[in-house]
């Protein structure tokens, strides 16, 4: 009450001040010495912290795809001999990236695996924290193998699709589809079509343009095709297209003409599959020279024929047609179609036909009236545009 009546609401008394200062002078003296420690490197709360590791895929992860990102990261400073390793302790080869603080897988790794870790995060301080840890990666059902056609460095013919098989059918086409590229020198309009579920083509809606060069990139490994399947490795190619050449066969006319870049360069007498059995006609089409061999043994014993050899032989079709010689038919050559569904030609004829074909040039037969089936191999270009669209899974 008297401090209030003499109005020194907020001013302290001489003594008072004086014990203040005093307490105030003690506090400072404490704080002072922490201080100082922790300049001279000795104070924890100012030390700085240690590097965080960031692992992916994550410790005890499982079912890792193998061609996941593999990587490990430091939050603050570098990493200092990091390795990733299998079970027989084969290194994983990686590189160091983003300045030394992140550490990445370059290759794939293996199905059914436990990978593990190891090195050391540093920080600029010296400070450290191990790199550690593991996981596992998938354990397919099966692993499933593809091949790619044409193989590398082939020169084929404009009407040459890409074929694509596998040794299992596939259950995720469109994941598949997706994953695929290719890469024609030129402009080409084309698409990819399931022809089953182990077979998928791409092929251009109109002939490839002449002298293209085509590079595919189908990176499957690690490719999940569904039902437990993954793909057992990447493929790529890349081919050539030679010169347009394009065989016309008119099964009406007797003939069979060459066009070679725009030009005929021959026009041969030619004998066809016989009209007036189903089984024997030669069906309009448009057929793709498969193979090629200086020798063929035909057999056909429904017909009373086996081991029947011809010269000259060019398979168009799984179905059984060929453009080969038959100097025993010479009498009908360009006159009567009497053959058993391939097309004669003199043995001269066959013999330079044989030597300009390329494997996947188009021979186009009309005049016949009926027309082949889309189901022998390579059929590819008896299906319209519109047809072969639709047999995308995209």
């Amino acid at each position: 009450m008297s401090t209030r009546g003499n109005g020194s609401r907020g001013r302290p008394s001489r003594g008072a001040l004086g014990v203040v200062a005093a307490a105030l002078l003690l506090l400072s003296g404490c704080g002072g010495g922490a201080t100082s420690a922790a300049g001279a490197g000795g104070g924890e709360s100012d030390s700085a912290p240690e590097p965080r590791v960031s692992l992916r895929p994550a410790n005890g992860a499982t079912g890792v795809n193998p061609k996941d990102s593999i990587k490990v990261s430091t939050d603050r400073g570098k990493l200092r001999d990091v390795s990733l390793v299998n079970p027989s302790g084969e290194k994983v080869e990686g590189e160091l990236v983003d300045n030394g603080s992140t550490w990445k897988a370059t290759e794939p790794l293996g199905y059914d695996t436990t990978y593990e870790w190891s090195g050391e995060a540093v920080a600029s301080g010296g400070d450290g924290t191990s790199v550690s840890g593991s996981f596992r990666t998938i354990d397919p059902r099966r692993v499933v193998r593809a091949t790619i056609n044409p193989i590398d460095d082939r020169t084929v013919g404009v009407a040459m699709p890409i074929s694509i098989k596998f040794d299992a059918p596939v259950e995720n086409k469109a994941e598949v589809q997706r994953a695929l590229r290719v890469n024609p020198s030129e402009d080409v309009e084309g698409a990819w079509a399931w022809l089953n579920d182990k077979q998928l083509d791409w092929r251009p809606k109109e002939y490839w343009p002449a002298h293209t060069t085509v590079e595919v990139d189908a990176p499957l490994y690690g490719l999940d095709y569904g039902d437990g399947k993954y793909g057992k490795a990447d493929l790529t190619t890349k081919f050539e297209i030679g010169r347009r050449q394009v065989v016309k066969a008119d099964v009406s006319s007797h003939r069979l003409r060459v066009i070679r870049d725009g030009e005929e360069v021959a026009d041969y007498p030619a004998s066809y599959g016989k009209d007036s059995v189903p089984d024997l006609h030669t069906h309009d089409g448009t057929y793709m020279v498969m193979a090629k061999h200086p020798v063929e043994i035909m057999d056909n014993p429904k017909y009373g024929y086996t081991d029947v050899k011809k010269k000259w032989a060019v398979r168009i079709s799984n179905h059984g047609e060929f453009i080969h010689e038959n100097e025993q038919n010479r009498a009908n050559i360009g006159k009567r179609n009497t053959s058993h569904g391939c097309v004669n030609l003199t043995n001269a004829d066959a013999k330079d036909y044989f030597d300009s074909a390329l494997i996947g040039d188009p021979v186009e037969v009309s005049g016949s009236g009926t027309d082949m089936p889309a189901k022998y191999a390579v059929y590819d270009w008896m299906l319209s545009w519109d047809q072969w669209q639709s047999m995308s899974a995209l």
